[in-house]
């Protein structure tokens, strides 16, 4: 069994897969040079996800979780000849390096007779799992939601109690010790997959509201979920990245029979979003990087040393509008920060400063312990106006209408940016300057 984004026993059907028929199974996680392009934050929270992974499969069957280092592409297919083995079993990675990475272990073990078994993957419904009547793929998220509902998801699986681990004395000699674990800089919060389901709880539990109600986190999310200042959102998403807990799973415990303004309908839908930019990126690969609207390939942007130090100012919450620089602030100190918050400093990059999506989008990879590819970058491209169900390019935020709107106390800006500096720009004149690129690429392209 190659855990990958899957780290976790509990609801892992490749795992159940792996062990059918009594079959021994070995835990493998591979330590990919990929990696090393992560920031500190993501490789410091792996490390902990990993070593409560290794945890708690010591705590099942007293071997640990076989780590090795290198190109997967050669460790795989060497290890299972080492061990000799059938089949690799994995959850599906549908990214577009995964996809490369696995058709090249596929054709190394087949030459040597044996198979890699791909069993679920990290979404609730699987990329390519929501089509059109026509059998092509959906292109904006309303649709492409109500259809998602429909196909549905499997309920959790059962946890694998009777999987026969190879034991420790067959892989002692095999294991490497784990990558050091680098110094976030911060505090990172609990990690794996008792820590997952905690949260989770957490979520769901009830308490007492400002109107004197009961109602749970899930309950409340609606009402709350837009205000930064507030507990107001699951803080799932780190979970869901390692997958230290399904979707499924959280979708399980929710009550979806409300109506589509309730609390937890609003919060499968986010869900829903995280399974729809998988599905863009799985049938568009391209879209990692680059605008999926391919006409704004003609957008003027900025990216002399001008940009480069507008750019440094934006990275350390030194711009002067207060709820940009604190959900800067917040990103350094706690490596996540608030949804309604990404919005809003990734439109000011974009539309006050004029730099390149791509720019913010490869800053927040660097730096969220919870950084997707698809959520993320396709997030970027929906504000930059270039994505799928894009926010068009001449809705323009306005940061301090945001503030006053969603932390109308101060609470949140007072927390992480109480000492903000003078406005780097005038945002009137860098709105104006927005819409007039826009027009000039319109009239060029006609």
């Amino acid at each position: 069994m190659w855990f990958r984004r899957d780290l976790r026993v509990g609801d892992l059907p490749a795992l159940l897969a792996a062990g059918g028929d009594g079959n021994e199974v070995v835990p493998v996680f591979v330590v990919d040079p990929m990696f090393a392009a992560s920031g500190a934050p993501r490789l410091a929270y792996l490390h902990d996800v990993l070593t409560a992974l290794d945890s708690s499969i010591r705590e099942r069957s007293g071997a640990p979780l076989l780590i090795a280092h290198g190109d997967p592409v050669t460790v795989i297919p060497a290890l299972a000849a080492r061990l000799d083995v059938g089949s690799v079993f994995v959850s599906r990675d549908y990214s577009p390096y995964g996809r490369r990475r696995d058709a090249a272990i596929v054709a190394a073990l087949r030459a040597d007779g044996r198979s890699l078994q791909g069993v679920g993957s990290p979404y609730a419904v699987d990329p390519g799992g929501v089509l059109k009547g026509d059998g092509t793929p959906y292109k904006v998220f309303t649709p492409f939601s109500k259809v998602w509902r429909r196909v549905g998801w499997a309920a959790p699986h059962d946890d694998p109690d009777d999987i026969r681990w190879t034991p420790a004395s067959v892989i002692a000699d095999l294991t490497e010790p784990l990558f050091e674990r680098p110094d976030p800089g911060i505090d990172l919060p609990a990690a794996g997959e008792a820590a997952a389901h905690q949260r989770l709880g957490a979520f769901l539990e009830f308490a007492s509201a400002a109107d004197g109600t009961m109602r749970s986190g899930v309950e409340a999310y609606n009402d709350v979920r837009d205000r930064p200042a507030l507990a107001g959102t699951s803080q799932l998403s780190p979970d869901l990245k390692w997958g230290t807990i399904h979707p499924r799973t959280v979708l399980s415990d929710l009550d979806l029979s409300g109506a589509k303004d309730d609390g937890p309908m609003v919060f499968s839908s986010e869900l829903a979003w995280r399974d729809f930019y998988a599905d863009v990126l799985f049938t568009q690969p391209h879209t990692a990087w680059k605008n999926l609207n391919p006409k704004y390939d003609a957008m003027q942007v900025d990216t002399g040393a001008a940009a480069r130090l507008k750019f440094d100012r934006w990275c350390v919450g030194q711009t002067g509008f207060g709820i940009v620089d604190a959900g800067m602030r917040q990103l350094a100190a706690t490596g996540w920060m608030h949804n309604r918050v990404r919005m809003i400093v990734a439109s000011f990059l974009v539309k006050d400063l004029h730099l390149p999506w791509q720019w913010g989008a490869q800053w927040f990879m660097q730096h969220l312990i919870d950084g997707d590819i698809a959520s993320n970058n396709h997030g970027w491209q929906w504000t930059a106006g270039t994505g799928t169900d894009a926010s068009p390019y001449f809705r323009v935020f306005n940061p301090s209408t945001q503030e006053n709107r969603y932390d109308p106390r101060g609470e949140y800006v007072g927390h992480w940016a109480s000492d903000p500096p003078e406005q780097m720009v005038d945002h009137g004149t860098e709105r104006d300057e927005a819409l007039r690129r826009l027009k000039a690429m319109n009239s060029a392209l006609k």
